[in-house]
């Protein structure tokens, strides 16, 4: 098959490659993608898991063709969060291969690539290089196939996972899962299933075509759901996670969203209770409380640009125990430096089932809720430097500027950023404030400008 630069643009991304199921991601792709890769990491072995798409396993079926083609043998462990593939090459310490679209439509397919102990591979780390190997067809084979065998480490994961937080003594908690119909209803019954817990499961039913509602609980309105079963339940707690269940979303007993960021505050103060003094990551458009929370716990706050391949190598750069991101992934030192959806939600977990008090959830999160926050607001633009230089010359004079990822104006009592989006015409907007008024006013005041 040949290649361009320009047919690979849409489908090699930033962090993955991801396209769509036919026409992008096809079986010759995914054979002709495994020879690239295997020659990228030369390793002995490389461990594949798929999600429940109904081209995974013919796609996983042609991209392990490629991968034995240059002599590696292939280690599959069947279906399989993102987070269990970061485990298993943990746990094997070989080079890995997930076959995901995370939280996209069902039209949707592409992998996550990951070195041995799950370090990442991005644009500059890797796909770079794979790009230019099927662009020049410099796709070498070896004289002798490799091998391919199955594992099943599902039990294996759930174990590890549930070694790092201490659920041993939760007290009785009803909580509503919704699985979306992706992996977590795979995982789920083996990683939560031996807690003290009544689960009220929602679409645990594996089904890629997302019958249901898009496994993208960034989309407010896929929680809506669970957010009305909670209440009616009664329960304690709600989670919802994506499609590959490598992010996870809470709702609290009284069907209200917590943000991703109140999640990251209290893991953060978890963690620099058993690691005092220890440097914790934030993307930079965190909540403010989050930095705060590191400081006030006596811990060392480090600022990250958005995308776990900037985050996990800013972990090891600095040696963190725990970073956490707006969009719901958070990273752990004890797992690689890798996200894991399942493990933030065993911290929720245990922050309400082990609490002293037989509290609610909301009263622990609480305190955690200072700021006002205006979630990311995307708008479709021809020219995102155009828009963002229009931005800064608006608000000129009113904030310190900095460009660690767009372009970030800091005043007193607020803050917004605006950042392009890697692969399409968007710019996207978050602002944050001290009030729900300052909050509306700014981000209003800058959607014009950006509009304009």
């Amino acid at each position: 098959m040949a290649y361009t630069a320009q047919s690979l643009a849409t489908i090699i991304k930033s962090y993955d490659v991801r396209g769509l199921v036919g026409s992008e991601i096809t079986e010759e792709f995914c054979r002709d993608i495994g020879i690239a890769f295997a020659n990228l990491v030369a390793a002995d072995e490389i461990v594949v898991g798929f999600d429940m798409r109904p081209t995974s396993e013919n796609l996983v079926q042609s991209f392990s063709e490629g991968v034995r083609a240059t002599g590696t043998n292939v280690v599959n462990i069947g279906l399989a969060a993102t987070d269990q593939l970061y485990f298993a090459t943990g746990r094997l310490n070989i080079p890995g291969a997930m076959f995901t679209a995370s939280h996209n439509p069902a039209q949707y397919h592409g992998i996550k690539f990951a070195r041995a102990g799950a370090s990442p591979i991005g644009a500059t780390s890797g796909l770079e290089r794979i790009r230019e190997a099927l662009i020049s067809n410099e796709l070498p084979v070896a004289t002798h196939q490799g091998s391919e065998r199955r594992t099943d480490l599902l039990e294996e994961y759930g174990q590890h996972l549930r070694s790092l937080v201490d659920c041993s003594k939760i007290r009785r908690l009803k909580i509503v899962i919704d699985a979306g119909n992706g992996m977590a209803g795979h995982t789920v019954p083996k990683v939560l299933g031996p807690l003290n817990l009544e689960i009220i499961p929602m679409y645990f039913e594996l089904d890629g075509t997302f019958p249901n509602h898009e496994a993208n609980p960034l989309d407010s309105s896929t929680l809506r759901d669970i957010q009305r079963r909670v209440v009616a339940e009664k329960a304690d707690l709600g989670l919802a996670f994506d499609g590959d269940a490598d992010r996870c979303f809470l709702v609290d007993e009284s069907g209200r969203l917590v943000d991703p960021s109140l999640l990251t505050a209290l893991i953060a103060e978890s963690e620099l209770e058993k690691v005092p003094g220890s440097t914790i990551i934030y993307s930079l458009i965190s909540s403010r409380v989050v930095p705060e929370v590191i400081q006030r716990c006596g811990g060392i706050p480090s600022r990250s640009r958005v995308g776990h391949s900037f985050i996990k190598a800013q972990m090891a750069e600095t040696g963190a125990i725990f970073g956490g991101e707006h969009s719901g992934h958070f990273y752990f030192r004890d797992f690689w430096n890798a996200d894991s959806g399942m493990l933030a939600a065993l911290y929720a977990l245990a922050a309400l089932g082990n609490s002293h008090e037989r509290t609610n959830f909301s009263s622990i999160i609480d305190k955690y809720r200072k700021y006002s926050g205006s979630g990311e607001i995307n708008s479709r633009i021809n020219d995102g430097a155009e828009a963002m230089a229009r931005i800064e010359g608006h608000f000129s004079g009113r904030g310190k500027i900095d460009r660690l990822d767009g372009l970030t104006i800091t005043s007193g009592k607020w803050w917004l950023n605006v950042r392009p989006s890697n692969t399409e015409p968007l710019l996207r907007l978050n602002v944050e404030a001290d009030s729900d008024e300052i909050m509306c006013a700014i981000r209003d005041e800058a959607l014009e400008v950006i509009r304009r």
